[in-house]
């Protein structure tokens, strides 16, 4: 998947993962870089049980990465509420 496919999968799995997580996004630039990043783990996590991780511009990838999103949202959160 190109660089621009994983930025629009990753804004949108964020833009899910943020109202699924708290209700209200984190701005545009961190919802971009979360959904991202959940978009990676949600991948990984995937592969680790046996199924398979981010496979394109799908359907199938976006509930990934949105889990992903929503995992690393609930971490990022956890680690903010600490401060």
């Amino acid at each position: 998947m190109s660089v621009i496919g994983w930025i629009i999968l990753g804004l949108v799995a964020g833009f899910i993962g943020s109202k699924i997580v708290n209700k209200s996004g984190q701005g545009v630039i961190m919802d971009v870089v979360l959904g991202i990043v959940g978009a990676i783990v949600g991948g990984l996590v995937f592969s680790v049980v046996g199924a398979s991780g981010v496979t394109g511009f799908n359907i199938y990838s976006l509930i990934v990465a949105v889990i992903g999103s929503v995992v690393v949202l609930w971490l990022y959160h956890a680690l903010q509420g600490r401060r």
